[in-house]
């Protein structure tokens, strides 16, 4: 008699596939449904709101330029933080793949040591650095290189800049993560055949690290552009991003309508360039960064 637990069972199959379902129906599915429909809600005053079906939500985002201006900052600063966080974590991830450092992993180690410390505090301590009377401005004072405090602080700058010193470890893992995948014997092979260690890497290592690179891009961008506490730190209402927005807008003016409406429209967005992604990468890559 075969052995039944070794063919596949679809009754099976279901049982144990159901709490994980359940789970993203109740936790993820179900919540994101209820917003949607209550985007057409209507806004009677602070606090309060009737279930009586319209679209003025939607008219409102559609037609109102203060909204979109808020969108394409955010996509803007978004993609900025993303290029920069590529640019300056790639060569820290290939320095520690390519290393002949026996410890590697305390070099990982290190990199994921910021993760043990509130990202609130990590973004406190950018006052401290950026501020009128932080390092760097009574450092240039007295060094004599200028008399008055640089405006560092609640710049556009200053949010690029805690965006950067948030999510670089993630970009610099899931390069590293690919780099870590690619069979070095290629490299050993183009070496061979004459190439140079530059042409090497460009022929070899940088293409098949792409992968890598585009995770951490995507992954950099989608934190960034839903960023809420970097702005709202670093930044002045001039600086505030869509996050920041959607907060005001339930927060202080108890619009939940509205609020609804700008919470959908930052989610299909942000979930357009992932699917964008997805289609032509896969999300294997993300997970495995992700997963260290």
């Amino acid at each position: 008699m075969k052995n039944r637990w070794t063919l596949y069972d679809p009754r099976l199959a279901s049982m144990l596939i159901a709490p994980v379902l359940l789970l993203l129906i109740f936790f993820l599915v179900l919540p994101i449904a209820v917003m949607a429909v209550y985007t057409f809600f209507t806004f009677v005053t602070a606090g309060v709101e009737t279930s009586a079906l319209t679209a003025a939500n939607w008219h409102e985002f559609l037609t109102d330029s203060y909204y979109h201006g808020f969108l394409l900052k955010t996509l803007r600063v978004g993609a900025m933080t993303a290029l920069l966080c590529g640019v300056l974590g790639y060569f820290p991830a290939y320095f520690i793949w390519a290393t002949s450092f026996k410890h590697k992993w305390l070099l990982l180690l290190l990199l994921i040591v910021p993760f043990w410390i509130s990202f609130t505090i990590r973004t406190f301590s950018w006052i401290n650095i950026l501020g009128e009377q932080g390092v760097i401005n009574v450092a240039l004072i007295r060094m004599g290189i200028i008399s008055e405090p640089l405006p560092m602080l609640y710049t556009e700058g200053a949010v690029i800049m805690g965006l950067l010193h948030f999510l670089l470890p993630y970009m610099i893992l899931n390069v590293y993560v690919s780099l870590e995948s690619i069979d070095r014997t290629l490299i050993a092979a183009a070496r061979s055949m004459g190439c140079t260690s530059a042409q090497a890497f460009r022929e070899v290592t940088l293409p098949l690290s792409l992968p890598g690179l585009a995770a951490g891009l995507l992954l950099c961008f989608v934190l960034a552009a839903g960023s809420y506490v970097t702005p709202q730190l670093l930044g002045s209402g001039r600086d505030a991003l869509f996050g920041n927005l959607i907060y005001d807008t339930i927060m202080s003016e108890l619009n939940w309508p509205m609020g609804a409406t700008l919470s959908i429209v930052l989610f299909v967005v942000l979930g357009f360039f992932a699917a964008i992604y997805t289609r032509y990468m896969g999300m294997s890559q993300i997970v495995k960064g992700l997963g260290g």
